[in-house]
């Protein structure tokens, strides 16, 4: 266990924890936009970088991905902090000027406008969609391509990925709804907010019983493969079985 000092408050943690982690832990609020507990940290949209004082050096750090030591001190609202936060918001919100959860969150950071050339992109590349399909689901089907101005999230070639099993999981964790997940009769389509990417449709598996459509075939093949079951073990949809 570690002792730390938190705005003035002294709490004690497992060394195993990042600041982000234990200040939530105690109801300290840090903002952040690109942090899931479900994937790692990745340290993108920099909204949760707090001043810490650590062996009488005092530095800016990212709180999702620096780990808690014994006699650390840490302030998350200093005024250094909340103007940092605020020029990041900024530069959110003339990028994403059309969004609500980012004029939501600029509002609550104390940012109601921006003196950056407004923009209206829907992706905030905070990387939680391409984490969730390579850590969690497995398969990779999209990623972080080029680099500076021109970063995007994308597939091979922009095309629609082979690779992709339609689960969804990209949608869910967006934190900003960039990312649209749509089923039609025996389709699923998936729309990326890159405007260069084509629409991901894939089929979707008719209930044997009550003959709903339910879930992506691929998505059921790659369950199938993994859990070592056959194509027939999911002939059935969930209402319909005992």
């Amino acid at each position: 266990m570690v002792s730390l000092t938190i705005d003035g408050r002294e709490v004690v943690t497992e060394e195993s924890k990042t600041i982000l982690e234990v200040a939530r832990n105690n109801g300290i609020y840090i903002p952040t936009l690109c942090y899931h507990e479900g994937v790692s940290p990745y340290g993108a949209c920099r909204l949760c970088m707090v001043e810490i004082v650590s062996h009488g050096r005092e530095r800016l750090v990212a709180s999702c991905l620096y780990p808690v030591e014994d006699g650390l001190i840490v302030r998350t609202n200093s005024e250094r902090i909340i103007n940092n936060r605020k020029t990041i918001m900024e530069l959110l919100l003339a990028r994403c000027s059309g969004l609500k959860e980012i004029q939501d969150l600029a509002k609550r950071l104390g940012v109601d406008k921006t003196p950056f050339k407004l923009e209206n992109k829907k992706c905030i590349l905070c990387g939680l969609c391409v984490r969730a399909c390579e850590e969690v689901v497995g398969v990779s089907a999209i990623s972080l391509v080029n680099r500076g101005t021109n970063r995007q999230v994308a597939s091979p070639f922009y095309k629609a990925s082979e690779a992709c099993i339609g689960c969804g999981a990209c949608a869910y964790i967006c934190p900003v709804k960039a990312i649209k997940m749509e089923d039609i009769g025996d389709t699923r389509t998936i729309t990326m907010p890159n405007p260069k990417m084509q629409k991901i449709e894939l089929k979707l598996k008719k209930c044997s019983k009550c003959g709903k459509y339910w879930a992506p075939e691929r998505q059921l093949e790659y369950i199938a493969k993994k859990a070592g079951l056959t194509s027939e073990d999911f002939d059935v949809c969930p209402d319909c079985r005992d």
